[in-house]
């Protein structure tokens, strides 16, 4: 291990339910929950915002260079994301952010400043991350390593099922489009592609609950 501190990678396509679970896990072992992909969203909300072409890799890696993407420890262990001080938790989550992150996430130079903040948080905290590249590329020493999937359908109801709980009106078709080319960007990208760890561990969490699945991972690790 060179991370001083325990850390615990989910990584898995969109809709496996890493996130929540993670949150999760993150609260039963007592340690912090690390939300990478607030990251890439939080920069690509700036973006937008700023309409910064997002296929220009140089802007998108300008950009990152002057932005300051925090996370501040929650009483309850979460670490809550801001972007340059503003607090963007619902922000980043809109269509607009979730269809565009990939811009990001795919530009090396951007990459490359993530992975290096991700890095020092895993320095200062012990985590629950998830995310595409956790197990593979930030944290290869991790303590325990795992790779979260469901089938496609079940991922895109679980997907429908978050937007509706939230007050939005969903287009079934259209978001399950979104999520395969979401899936093909994520799976043949040149930088931090999605992969699982050769030495990570499967879930499938098709058929389980959330509380199941925690339950499932927590038999894996020693404590």
């Amino acid at each position: 291990m060179t991370e001083k501190h325990l850390i615990i990678t989910l990584d898995g396509p969109a809709g496996a339910g890493k996130s929540t679970v993670a949150k999760q896990l993150a609260k039963r072992l007592g340690v912090s929950y690390l939300d990478t992909g607030a990251m890439y969203r939080a920069l690509t909300l700036k973006a937008l915002r700023l309409k910064i072409k997002l296929d220009d890799e140089c802007a998108l890696t300008d950009l990152a260079q002057h932005t300051r993407i925090d996370f501040k420890e929650m009483p309850d262990g979460s670490l809550y994301v801001t972007l340059d001080g503003e607090e963007v938790a619902q922000a980043i989550r809109s269509t607009e952010v979730t269809n565009n992150t990939f811009y990001a996430a795919r530009t090396p130079g951007v990459r490359t400043l993530m992975v290096d903040w991700q890095k020092t948080i895993g320095q200062k905290h012990a985590l629950v991350t998830d995310g595409r590249d956790q197990g593979t590329v930030v944290f290869p020493k991790a303590n325990y390593k795992f790779y979260m999937d469901a089938d496609f359908e079940e991922r895109a109801r679980r997907r429908i099922k978050e937007l509706e709980d939230a007050g939005k009106i969903v287009d079934a078709n259209q978001l399950k489009k979104d999520m395969q080319e979401r899936d093909q960007k994520d799976f043949t990208r040149t930088v931090g592609p999605l992969k699982k760890a050769d030495d990570a561990i499967v879930i499938d969490s098709t058929h389980l609950t959330i509380e199941q699945t925690v339950e499932v991972i927590l038999k894996y690790i020693k404590m």
